[in-house]
């Protein structure tokens, strides 16, 4: 029959004339062979990633990934078809499989980076994590075609973020208070420098005004007494004669240079006391700037280091509280473990003892039917020899081969012996006398070579009392 795959589809055919598989968009089903259609479209795989970073804060990464099969690469879309095509892309079988995968390198990333680094480096994070996981998803011929990291979230019991959002909010709340009493202080600062510098300038004005009248009206005053003066001396150069005229006019003169010069003095007076008057104003002013700002300025010190305060406290409580957190799951998880070795090491324990009682169970058992049998053999041994002791043994010895290995034992004994003749004679010629001293001489000629034979064998001397062997090599 033929088939034909949809555009998004390929056919899988396998069977005879196929060493491996085959992938098509169409083709011939011939007899002995057999088929299956997979679909290449990629599927959206949704997933929370529980992950802990380096100072192990745990938290939540939810992400999205679209994988599908990689389209473009012949061996990759073989892989996939032996591994993964058999399954449904939305079955728990695939979808733990991708799960796993991206669990795993997501949890090692994160293990080797600080929180911080997690939340402010998300791109530089998601694309370490795609990278990493798409190296793994190679090996079943999957592609990443997108994947989309949400925000990070908090674990339940471990609010990491939602403090830090608290922080960041009072660090906000904190730098306006201190904006807003910044911009006041200013404000009172500049309206006071704006009144005195009025202030003054009022009062310069004043006194330039009333120095200069007096000044002019000091110089008419002048001018009237010089003209006056000028008259009466010439009236008095016209009336010298007269003495009451001239001591009047002297009087009047000197009236007239008193009142001047008293004008004079009141004038520069009054012009002092004014100006002392203004300049006090001006300093008692100041003083009150001074005084405002000083107290703006340590009020908001104030306020800041209050605030500061509290925020560092609030800091080191937080601290200290996800420190112990911190310990206390530690000391969980090492429970936990230590727990598991010990249920591990007593199951192997029962293992071990378990197969040894087996193993010698099973010895027992084998040792009771080799004796069993061997029984029943000599039984029928005994039977077959009518009974005779001697013949059941020689034939067990032959059975066993205990003829064989005696003999070989005493071939082995005897191999490499290099035994030493020595040939002595005791004077044959004088056979025929003294035939009874002869036995008793032939006793004692036997002993050197015996002696000799011994020490070249054995290394052993013969006792001093009996005598001793010559050094050389001599016979007799």
């Amino acid at each position: 029959m033929y088939r034909v795959a949809s555009p998004s589809e390929y056919l899988v055919i396998t069977g005879a004339g196929i060493d491996d598989i085959k992938l098509a968009k169409k083709g011939w089903i011939l007899p002995g062979q057999s088929y299956i259609i997979f679909d290449m479209s990629p599927v959206n795989y949704t997933f929370e990633v529980q992950a802990m970073s380096i100072e192990k804060l745990p938290f939540m990464l939810p992400a999205v990934f679209t994988i599908g099969p990689r389209i473009d690469d012949m061996p990759s879309l073989h892989k996939y078809a032996k591994l993964i095509s058999l399954h449904d892309k939305l079955s728990s079988h695939v979808k733990e499989l991708v799960q796993g995968i991206i669990e795993g390198e997501t949890r090692v990333l994160s293990a080797s980076m600080t929180m911080e680094e997690v939340f402010r480096g998300t791109k530089e994070f998601k694309q370490e994590v795609f990278e990493k996981v798409q190296l793994e998803l190679n090996q079943f011929g999957l592609l990443i075609y997108n994947a989309n990291v949400k925000q990070l979230v908090d674990v339940p019991g471990h609010e990491y973020f939602s403090y830090l959002g608290q922080k960041t909010q009072m660090e906000a709340a904190n730098q306006a208070k201190v904006d807003v009493a910044e911009a006041r202080k200013k404000g009172k600062i500049g309206s006071k420098e704006r009144e005195g510098l009025t202030l003054q300038n009022a009062a310069k004005i004043d006194a330039e005004t009333k120095i200069y009248a007096t000044k002019r009206a000091g110089e008419g005053m002048m001018a009237e007494i010089k003209v006056k003066a000028e008259v009466k001396v010439y009236e008095n150069v016209r009336e010298a004669e007269v003495a009451e005229a001239n001591a009047e006019l002297a009087k009047k003169k000197a009236g007239w240079g008193k009142e001047a010069h008293v004008a004079e003095v009141e004038a520069v007076k009054a012009v002092a006391l004014r100006d002392a008057e203004l300049q006090t104003g001006v300093e008692r002013m100041n003083a009150l700037t001074r005084t405002e700002k000083l107290k703006a300025e340590f009020l908001s010190k104030a306020s800041v280091e209050y605030e500061t305060k509290v925020q560092e406290a609030n800091w080191e409580l937080y601290n200290k509280q996800k420190a112990a957190e911190a310990i206390l799951y530690l000391r969980e998880k090492e429970a936990e473990a230590q727990k598991a070795i010990a249920e591990a090491e007593l199951y192997a324990c029962q293992q071990v003892a378990d197969g040894e009682f087996y193993a010698k169970k099973k010895e027992a058992e084998g040792l009771m039917a080799l004796g069993q049998a061997q029984g029943a053999y000599l039984r029928n041994l005994w039977d077959a020899v009518g009974g005779n002791y001697a013949a059941m043994r020689d034939f067990m010895m032959i059975d066993g081969s205990i003829f064989q290995e005696i003999s070989k034992i005493n071939a082995d004994a005897m191999c490499g012996l290099q035994p030493k003749i020595s040939i002595w004679t005791n004077g044959g010629g004088e056979g025929g006398r003294n035939g009874a001293m002869k036995e008793v001489a032939g006793v004692y000629k036997m002993l050197p070579p015996l002696f000799k034979t011994v020490h070249e064998q054995t290394g052993m001397q013969p006792p001093a009392w009996m005598g001793t062997l010559p050094n050389s090599g001599s016979n007799n």
